[in-house]
Formats: C-alpha cells, sequence, structure tokens
C-alpha cells in the first residue's frame, strides 16, 4: 500500500475491517450454492427460479448501478463542480430470459446477435476501481476472485442477496463520514454556508449551452436518457425485474430502487459538501497531495479517521461493496447473454444439467476477462463521467432499439439494425472525438479551489499554450457537448434512423406482430378514441394485447394435428406458420389458446381465445 501525504496507511483493523467483507460475500455464495444444489436448472441459476421478491431485487438493482463510480466518483464531482413503466411489462409478459431475446421475436436473429456483442463489449468496459493506497492489480484481482466465486457458486441469487448486503456496507459508509466529517467542519450550518459561498449549490443553472458540462437541462435531459438505458432495457437490470415472482414484485423494486438510489446519491452529494468544507482553504488536488480527483474522498478518509483504527477499512468496505455488485452483476448478466442468445441458438437441445455447467463457465470466463478489463474506465478523466460516458455511447443507441420495437410497430428488421448502427456511430463518434479534443476549459473549468493555507507538496507547474494545439473545426461544437447527452445522440440518432430506413423500405405488417411485443404510447393516453388507437397500432390488434399473457395461458397446449387446425376466439388476422415462433419464444410452457375444433378447414385463420 502507497502512503498518502499526511495520511496514515492502513492499520490491522483496517484489513481486518475491509477482509471481513470479502469473506461475507464468499459465505453467501457458499449458502446458496449448498440450498440449491437439488434444483440444477439454469432457470434457477440464471434468474433464480423467478421467485424473488421485491426486496432484496430493489436493494440489489440500487446497489450495482450505483457502485464505486458513486461512493468514491460523486463526492468528487460535487467537490470540484458543484451539486448540480414502459418496457418492463413487455419484457416481464414475453416471458424471456435475455432482453435480446426480444429482439428475435419482434425482428430477426441478426438484430439480436448484433444487439447481444454490443453489450457484451459496454459491459466488459464498464468498470472503474477502488483508488485506494492498494496496489492496483491487488485490488482488481481480489475483487474478480471473488465475485467470480460467489457468482459462480450461487448464481443469481447469491448475487441478489450479496448485494443487499453490499448495500447496507455503502450507506453505513457514507453515513460514518458524513457524521464525522460535519462535526469536524463545524456542523451542519457551516457546511451549507461554505458551500453556498464556494458556488458548490448552484443547482439551478438554467443555461441551455450543451457544449456546458453540468447545468440543469444536461442533467434532467442527458441524465434522463443515461438512466433510462440502465433501468429500462439493460440486461442486468431487466434479468433481476423477471426473477421476480410476479409482475407486481418486479414494478414495487423498481419503485423501492428508486428511493435507494435517492438515498445513496443524496449521502454522496452530502458527502462532497461536507470534503469542500473541510478542505476550502487547503485543497489536496491542487496542492499536489494526491494525483487524480478521484483520490479526494479516499484521502478525506484517510484524513479525518486517522485515529480511529477500523474506520477507514469500513470507508474502503464501502467502495469496494459498490464495486463487488457492480461486478457481480455484469458477470450474471453476461454468463446469461452469453447462453441464451448464443450458446442456445448453436446447441438447442443442451441437457439442465449442460445448461447449468455451461452457465458456470462462463461466469468464470467473464469474471476473468471482467478483471483484466477493470481498469478501463480510468482512460476518460474522472470515473464518473468515464462510467457513464460509456453507458451512453453504447446504451443509449440501444435504447433507442428497444424503443423502436416497443414503441413504434411500424420499424423493421432492415431500420433497426440501421438504426442502431447510426446511433453508435453518432455516440462515439462525440465520444471519441470529446476524449480526443478535450471541451475548451470556459466549458469544463472545475469551481475555484484554495491552497491558501496549505503547505504545497514539491509540484511542478506547467504552462501550455492552447493556440499551438490543431484543433478541427468540430472540436469546439461537436466534440464538446457534455459526456451526459452521449446517451441521448445515440437513442435519438438510432430512432430517427430508424423509421426513415423502414418507411423507404416497407414498413413491419402488423399482422405479423404478437401484440404482447408493442406497447405503443398512444396506450397512456386512454382519453383517445379505438379507432385512433388502432391506426397508431399499425394493423396490430390492440385490443388483444393483454388476452395474450393471461396467467391461464401458460398452461400445456391442446393435441394439434392436420393442416386444417385453427384456434377459436377473437381474429388475430395473422396465419399459423406466423404465429407458431412466436409462440414457442413466448409461452414456453404451453398455450392453451391453439384447439382442434373439428372439420377445420385449410386456410383458416388463427384466433385468440379470450
Amino acid at each position: 500500500m502507497q502512503h498518502l501525504p499526511n495520511s496514515y496507511p492502513f492499520v490491522v483493523w483496517d484489513y481486518v475491517v475491509f477482509a471481513l467483507l470479502f469473506l461475507v460475500c464468499a459465505s453467501i455464495g457458499v449458502f446458496f450454492a449448498i440450498k440449491g444444489r437439488k434444483k440444477k436448472t439454469s432457470k434457477e441459476f440464471l434468474v433464480g427460479g423467478k421467485q424473488m421478491s421485491y426486496g432484496p431485487i430493489a436493494f440489489s438493482l440500487t446497489s450495482s448501478f450505483m457502485s464505486a463510480v458513486t461512493v468514491l466518483g460523486t463526492p468528487s464531482e460535487v467537490y470540484r463542480y458543484g451539486a448540480a413503466f414502459l418496457f418492463l411489462p413487455v419484457f416481464y409478459q414475453s416471458g424471456i430470459t435475455s432482453t435480446y431475446e426480444y429482439l428475435e421475436l419482434r425482428f430477426n436473429k441478426i438484430v439480436r446477435l448484433a444487439a447481444t456483442l454490443i453489450y457484451i463489449l459496454q459491459t466488459l468496459f464498464f468498470f472503474g476501481f477502488a483508488v485506494t493506497g492498494f496496489d492496483l492489480w491487488g485490488s482488481v484481482v481480489a475483487t474478480g476472485i471473488v465475485c467470480t466465486f460467489y457468482c459462480t457458486l450461487g448464481g443469481l441469487k447469491a448475487v441478489v442477496w450479496t448485494d443487499a448486503f453490499q448495500m447496507v456496507v455503502m450507506v453505513a459508509g457514507f453515513v460514518t463520514v458524513l457524521i464525522r466529517g460535519t462535526i469536524l467542519s463545524g456542523g451542519s450550518t457551516k457546511v451549507w454556508e461554505d458551500a453556498y459561498e464556494g458556488s458548490r449549490l448552484s443547482i439551478f443553472d438554467f443555461d441551455v449551452d450543451p457544449l456546458r458540462r453540468h447545468t440543469f437541462w444536461t442533467i434532467v435531459v442527458g441524465g434522463a436518457f443515461t438512466w433510462l438505458g440502465l433501468y429500462g432495457v439493460n440486461q442486468s437490470t431487466i434479468q433481476r425485474c423477471i426473477s421476480c415472482k410476479s409482475e407486481k414484485h418486479a414494478k414495487i423494486a423498481l419503485y423501492l430502487n428508486l428511493l435507494g438510489l435517492w438515498i445513496v446519491l443524496v449521502c454522496a452529494v452530502f458527502c462532497g459538501l461536507v470534503m469542500y468544507s473541510h478542505y476550502k482553504n487547503c485543497d489536496p488536488w491542487t496542492a499536489g497531495f494526491i494525483s487524480a480527483p478521484d483520490q479526494l474522498m479516499p484521502y478525506f478518509v484517510m484524513d479525518i479517521f486517522s485515529s480511529m483504527p477500523g474506520v477507514p477499512g469500513l470507508f474502503v468496505a464501502c467502495a469496494f461493496s459498490g464495486t463487488l455488485s457492480t461486478v457481480a452483476a455484469s458477470i450474471n448478466a453476461l454468463a446469461t447473454v452469453t447462453f441464451e442468445d448464443l450458446v442456445k441458438q448453436c446447441l438447442p437441445n443442451l441437457s439442465e444439467k449442460k445448461s447449468t455447467w455451461i452457465s458456470k463457465g462462463l461466469c468464470i470466463l467473464y469474471g476473468a476477462l471482467c478483471t483484466s478489463m477493470a481498469a478501463a474506465a480510468s482512460l476518460m478523466g474522472g470515473i464518473v463521467q468515464a462510467a457513464l460516458s460509456i453507458h451512453g455511447m453504447c446504451g443509449g443507441p440501444m435504447l433507442g432499439l428497444f424503443t423502436l420495437g416497443i414503441i413504434f410497430p411500424c420499424v423493421n428488421w432492415k431500420g433497426a439494425i440501421v438504426g442502431l448502427l447510426t446511433g453508435i456511430t453518432l455516440a462515439f463518434w462525440a465520444g471519441i472525438g470529446s476524449f480526443i479534443y478535450p471541451a475548451p476549459a470556459t466549458k469544463t473549468l472545475p469551481l475555484e479551489l484554495s491552497t491558501l493555507n496549505c503547505t504545497l507538496a514539491n509540484t511542478t507547474t506547467a504552462f501550455l499554450s492552447l493556440s499551438c494545439l490543431l484543433r478541427p473545426l468540430l472540436a469546439d461544437t461537436w466534440y464538446s457537448l457534455s459526456y451526459l447527452y452521449f446517451s441521448a445522440i445515440g437513442c435519438l440518432g438510432c430512432a430517427i434512423a430508424g423509421l426513415l430506413i423502414s418507411f423507404l423500405t416497407g414498413p413491419t405488417r402488423g399482422e405479423d406482430i404478437p401484440p404482447v411485443l408493442i406497447k405503443p404510447i398512444c396506450n397512456l393516453f386512454c382519453f383517445w378514441s379505438d379507432r385512433l388507437k388502432t391506426l397508431l397500432w399499425c394493423g396490430v390488434r390492440h385490443d388483444s394485447q393483454d388476452v395474450s399473457t393471461r396467467a391461464e395461458l401458460w398452461q400445456p397446449p391442446a393435441t394439434v394435428t392436420g393442416r386444417g387446425d385453427c384456434v377459436t376466439g377473437r381474429e388475430m388476422g395473422q396465419t399459423q406458420a406466423q404465429l407458431q415462433p412466436a409462440i414457442g419464444y413466448l409461452f414456453p410452457h404451453g398455450w392453451t389458446g391453439l384447439t382442434s375444433p373439428s372439420g377445420g378447414r385449410a386456410g383458416t385463420k388463427p384466433h385468440f381465445t379470450p
């Protein structure tokens, strides 16, 4: 462990507290491995047998996407810059395990494969690392080994319950830092006054300039696209939601997750304000005591708790809890996507035992890959910006793709694939350009920091003439967009291109789409006429949507023989040959909507039975 300037190294009790975190996480994996040893099925391993309740799922969702990015990054962002259910029902009712199964049902295998590969690459690159005095590779390897261990042994149940435990650790770490830091800074009133005087409370900056790093509009608009991509269509989120015992439990989990999300974010923001109040006259980063802004929070903890052995270890456990939860959720999601979207497509007749072993093998493989990619997020600046940039550049186009499939029945597979590629191209163009040609200092310069009362460390000041740097014409416009807009660019680019190509190549016939796969925005407006809804459904029978997903339909199907078989009920306008592939995916346990009435004639159309 490297010694931080003017701080103290870890002592034995710090290592003990830190090690206990890994021990508890590993123990949870062993517990669920022993408990579920008689239920050796791939569904049990990947989605917990779809018997999870909303409580642990809510904690797990909050813990996973907060991660070390929030524990380490958000306080630093506040310190430097100031504190500035549409998809779930469709996924749950479709009975899918991987969100990308939906894309094959709605479009075809090409779209599913393209989205799967993009998700795998996106997830592998989305990892930050804790910036304490630990050796980098030591912390990365330890995290990778522990995550892989309990993911492989216990499956999704171990991941969910471990996340719930880690959420408690994260909040405990934040609260401890808040209490101690507030006391040393002179109380909450003093913290608030210092924050106000230092312009750290400029939340409502309504400047519409998209080049500004953080304003009200960049956070609300850009942040909305980013978080909707994470909580609306991300495999890690949807996988845990569909593991709930009912759609109601899944929705409650998302609502509780929203509450937990706000609690953690508020804690992180206030930690940043307390940290600013404590260092308002001696900024460690400017003074050269630390080498990166992301080290501010660990430095602050080691500073204020130097006389209390064990407490710094609690904070490190807090940060690593976020890292563990993110890595574990990603490993499990990657294993699920790879097995469902790639392996099962090539080997459809695998036994349950082989499926489970392959799933566990994939967990080990991705655990190793995630460990080796753990430092990727540090390449793009602060870890908050790096993490959200990666999710924005990949998650935005993915959000656009699912939006096209669910909201716009007219979009065909050609529009979907062109839209996805267009969104990815635009988002990466802006993202990579901003990395190569950083925005002007007038747009991204942090708020003023002081070293008035510091005994400065050895520092070297270098002056660089900006005029000598060759910048392209787009450097001060397109490449200078706030990183929070990357997701919006990808999503809107995907949607616009997808709709345009679909109309040029011929929109999808509504009769070819099972209504369970569609949820147009017009459904939200109950006062609209049935004629208008029918028009916006583009030929899909919107009045049959709920019928096709009733619990009674999940029964073994009646025997069907001969070409003259038909189904009874309201007419759907699809031939049996068109409907059967979707039925096989949507209702894997069978479907009683199909019957074989006597005297059936060839060419009769199938119907849904109410």
